[in-house]
């Protein structure tokens, strides 16, 4: 098993989905943070719904980043008709899959198909004494969202994965859910916000203490999103998506459970939980929100 040294944090994100901007601007985070590549994990969807997914792929590739596949590369890769999102026939998620798809299939070079059937389903190593698994959406199927609010169904998700922290993404929304000992993070997602009425984009963070805690935590990214709305609006092919870069509100709702629904348009905080170190795992854990 890959074993990450102890010697500073990990970033991870998702779902860069063709928005070049927000991938150069995660990139500059990284280097402002001193994160280099190798300890950068990425959870897939590196194409999806923005202008730019031919450009977005090499930029990710010149980072030399750790990337799973997304079921967008799974899909793609196979020069497959849709995009296998986990969409419900006929939702406005769907309708709009529709559009953006094709336009992104029609973009995609072969050279990086190559590249996507490359990239490994999943990826499991070791930090700070305890043991990850990287997917993309659910365990087992990597197209299921999976929310913060579903505890019943991430415990079950956790308990199959056989390891004690998780990181998945393909839900588009970060959050931090303790599972017994363990922990299940989804950072969120760099190429659309969060439904949270702000233009942001969110990342993950994970370090260790010198007690051999881990810690977890959600972070907002800036980005010119104007210039990457314009982009998208240019394309002609997700005005809906284009909006959204702008708004920071979903044009469907469609995949969220009911808590979710409810906090639209509710400015999001950035979380942090410690998960503490071997020995203390099952002692009450630490937790705490604050607003950046």
């Amino acid at each position: 098993m890959l074993e990450l040294a102890n010697n500073g944090p990990l970033l991870a994100f998702g779902g860069p989905y063709s928005n070049l901007k927000a991938t150069r601007a995660m990139r500059a985070e990284a280097a402002r943070l001193n994160v280099p590549a190798d300890r950068v994990i990425c959870t897939g969807d590196v194409v999806a719904y923005c202008a730019e997914p031919e450009e977005t792929i090499a930029a990710i590739r010149d980072w030399g980043i750790r990337t799973i596949a997304g079921n967008c590369e799974e899909q793609l890769a196979a020069s497959s008709t849709d995009c296998n999102c986990g969409f419900e026939e006929g939702s406005t998620c769907d309708r709009l899959a529709k559009g953006w798809y094709p336009y992104a299939n029609s973009k995609v070079t072969a050279d990086s198909r190559d590249w996507m059937r490359g990239l490994p389903a999943s990826l499991t190593f070791t930090y700070g004494g305890f043991t990850f698994r990287v997917v993309h959406g659910g365990v087992e199927r990597n197209n299921r969202f999976l929310f913060g609010s579903q505890d019943a169904v991430l415990l079950q998700e956790w308990t199959s994965a056989n390891t004690e922290v998780v990181i998945a993404g393909h839900a588009g929304l970060p959050f931090i859910k303790r599972q017994r000992s363990g922990v299940w993070f989804n950072p969120g997602v760099i190429g659309m916000p969060a439904n949270d009425g702000t233009a942001d984009v969110w990342y993950g963070l994970i370090s260790t203490d010198s007690e051999g805690a881990l810690t977890f935590t959600t972070q907002r990214l800036a980005y010119d999103h104007h210039t990457a709305a314009a982009t998208l609006r240019r394309s002609g092919h997700a005005n809906g998506y284009a909006r959204t870069l702008v708004t920071g509100l979903w044009p469907s709702l469609d995949v969220l459970p009911l808590a979710e629904r409810a906090v639209t348009g509710k400015r999001l905080r950035s979380v942090s939980l410690a998960l503490p170190a071997a020995g203390g795992r099952t002692a009450a854990h630490r937790q705490k929100a604050f607003t950046p």
